[in-house]
């Protein structure tokens, strides 16, 4: 699909401005809210809001309300894509060099509140993870959407306790979990001891670059993770490029929901993903979804959905 010349004209007007170029660049890495762009560009909220406003119904990017926060990321369409990565290969300015300095330092706070909140929470994380939820329902709900196996290779990413690979590694015949947190990897490899799994690998390992070879899992699991993140679209694909032809990747996640002290107590970036948002960066990365389950709680509370797909033969040829 291509643009009208009169949208086009649109688009380039909208961009034509020296903090509207500030702020794709910024965005070309990672969705961010209002109050990180204002605080990284030094700017007030309510002007930062009206460059996004332009840029938003330029089609540029997407605005998204996630509870009281919004969140802007570059827009899904590909021609736009294609503008916006034309207009920031011209760019070569030191303000766009401090912005991306000053970016850093947000994922760095970012990081260090998540890291000490994980290492503080570790051993009372089932717990926690079945607060909302009948963990026994979602994780059977888990099981049947896994199959029945055997699995030639799992991958569980962000395993936290190691609860998915003590579920399901019984029927792989090699397993692999990684983690950021070195407590969370202590735990894991406790339980994973315990329910009797000897051919499971444990790796301190990062979601956005597992360093794990391409095409090499038949059975990737992402649980209770993305909403942790400031880019989850950019795990889904890291997760799905693991996925050999024939695999299948499992998300389980948070439907959307409006409990905000969710960020503030347990450190939740986004409240939960809608099914249309997770269907789209599953496509783009080169996998077929199938009808996403909705698992509500048995009072008032959170949805956990279970998101799945297939890398069939033919999408890897097309891939290729």
């Amino acid at each position: 699909m291509s643009l009208s010349a009169e949208r086009t004209i649109e688009a380039l007007r909208a961009a034509g401005e020296a903090t509207r170029l500030r702020v794709l660049s910024l965005l070309a890495g990672e969705e961010l809210s209002v109050m990180e762009l204002s605080r990284i560009l030094g700017q007030s909220q309510p002007r930062v809001s009206r460059h996004l406003k332009l840029m938003t119904d330029a089609g540029l990017i997407e605005r998204f309300p996630d509870g009281a926060r919004v969140f802007y990321r570059h827009a899904a369409d590909a021609t736009a894509r294609r503008l916006i990565d034309t207009v920031l290969d011209l760019l070569d300015d030191a303000e766009g060099e401090q912005d991306h300095k000053r970016l850093e330092e947000v994922r760095r706070e970012r990081d260090v509140a998540a890291a000490a909140y994980f290492e503080q929470v570790a051993p009372q994380w089932d717990r926690i993870r079945s607060l909302y939820v009948s963990e026994s329902a979602v994780e059977a709900a888990i099981d049947r959407a896994a199959g029945p196996g055997p699995f030639q290779r799992v991958v569980d990413l962000g395993t936290g306790s190691g609860r998915m690979l003590t579920l399901i590694g019984a029927r792989a015949r090699m397993a692999v979990g990684l983690d950021l947190s070195q407590n969370m990897l202590n735990i894991a490899r406790a339980n994973v001891s315990r329910a009797g799994l000897d051919k499971v690998e444990l790796r301190h390992g990062d979601i956005f670059a597992t360093r794990l070879p391409p095409a090499s899992a038949d059975l990737v699991i992402v649980h209770q993770v993305l909403h942790y993140l400031a880019d989850p679209a950019a795990a889904v694909a890291e997760a799905a490029r693991l996925v050999m032809p024939g695999g299948r990747l499992l998300i389980i996640d948070f439907a959307p929901h409006e409990l905000e002290r969710l960020r503030e107590e347990h450190q939740h970036r986004r409240l939960g993903f809608a099914d249309a948002e997770i269907g789209r960066w599953l496509v783009e990365a080169g996998l077929t979804p199938s009808t996403p389950i909705a698992l509500p709680p048995d009072t008032d509370g959170l949805t956990v959905s279970i998101w799945t797909a297939e890398r069939t033969a033919q999408s890897n040829r097309n891939a290729a």
